[in-house]
């Protein structure tokens, strides 16, 4: 699921390979005793009771005594679900058509690290799926201690709660009661971002899937909206959008900012992270003084409060990677959303080494470089 700015209380989804992971997990603890066999063993365990609690969705639309306003937020669901396949042609199988509920309104903690002297993250190796730079924590306590490890050994540590996942169609995706929590436009938006990943999800691109999904939920949001007369809703997702945009640009020029200073000094750690610090420093003037009153739908109490450091910065980068080239996709193809997201697909398909470029060249008339 999206990241949509400071002005969610939650991070999507940083988890689709742990389930991928929990559709084999009992043929993976026979090979991987130990730590990694005892989380994956969890999951499965976690998973298995999310999907335990299911109810049907309808069902409970139907029910006279669900509250007013949950229903209310059923009944998105189901439209954000029925017009994600009927008008943008993404494949939803049963995901989002039951409802679970969780005792708590965090589902998982997720912990990425990053070197502090060079924009690299930390990964962590699984069975299935390989190498991930990522790791979800249903176990809170756990994952607090995990990043304290991280800390300790000097790596830049960023933990934040998750409150959506997808299991890329290994399951009948329900949805959450942590997921509500969202009102009726980003909860619109992140069960369209979801069936993205069902629809395709390239191995090996986190940030490719993030992002392009991230654009699908957005525009599709907004399209969902329009299609319902409610144009004022419809502008609130594009304003959304916009800040997502704007911000993604941001972490982009950021990124670089910090990739050529660690190349000015490669064989010196300490001055590597003296010239980060500078940068970081500068960005947060960046964000207060230019970026914060560009933005329209998030407090400027975010560009004070947030985390600035390389963990933090790849993290955002995974759902806000050009995100223009997509929209460039789509102005191209006459903002026919459907079309735009099979040409993506195609592209991605076709050069699954280089998809940012490929869409990139793609959206401009070039041919792939």
């Amino acid at each position: 699921m999206p990241l949509t700015g400071a002005s969610q209380t939650t991070v999507r989804c940083f988890l689709r390979w742990l389930f991928a992971a929990v559709a084999v997990v009992f043929a993976a603890l026979l090979i991987a005793i130990g730590p990694t066999a005892c989380y994956l063993s969890r999951g499965a365990w976690e998973e298995a009771r999310i999907l335990s609690r299911r109810k049907p969705i309808s069902a409970m639309i139907a029910d006279p005594s669900t509250p007013a306003a949950l229903r209310a937020k059923l009944t998105v669901v189901e439209a954000a679900r029925r017009y994600a396949h009927d008008s943008l042609g993404l494949k939803t199988g049963d995901s989002f058509t039951t409802y679970s509920h969780v005792d708590h309104d965090t589902l998982v903690l997720v912990l990425s690290a990053a070197y502090r002297d060079r924009l690299v993250p930390y990964t962590w190796w699984f069975p299935i799926v390989g190498r991930v730079p990522y790791k979800g924590y249903f176990d809170f306590n756990a994952g607090r201690q995990a990043a304290r490890d991280l800390e300790a050994r000097g790596f830049d540590v960023y933990l934040r709660p998750s409150a959506a996942f997808s299991t890329l169609g290994f399951f009948n995706d329900p949805l959450l009661n942590t997921t509500l929590s969202g009102d009726s436009l980003d909860l619109a938006n992140t069960v369209i971002h979801e069936v993205t990943h069902n629809t395709y999800y390239a191995p090996g691109s986190v940030p490719f899937n993030e992002s392009f999904a991230s654009f699908v939920g957005a525009r599709g949001a907004a399209a969902l909206f329009r299609s319902r007369h409610d144009s004022l809703a419809a502008a609130r997702v594009d304003a959304r959008w916009a800040d997502d945009k704007l911000l993604g640009a941001f972490w982009s020029r950021l990124s670089h900012s910090l990739d050529s200073a660690f190349g000015a000094n490669p064989t010196d750690s300490l001055a590597r992270v003296a010239a980060r610090d500078a940068i970081y420093k500068q960005a947060r003037r960046t964000l207060v003084d230019s970026i914060a009153p560009q933005l329209t739908t998030i407090s400027p109490l975010y560009a004070q409060r947030l985390q600035l450091d390389n963990a933090a910065l790849l993290a955002r980068r995974v759902y806000g990677s050009h995100l223009d080239s997509f929209d460039s996709m789509w102005a191209r193809n006459g903002y026919d959303l459907r079309a735009t997201i099979r040409q993506i697909i195609v592209e991605a398909k076709r050069h699954p080494k280089v998809p940012f470029q490929a869409i990139q060249d793609a959206a401009s008339g070039r041919p792939l470089r």
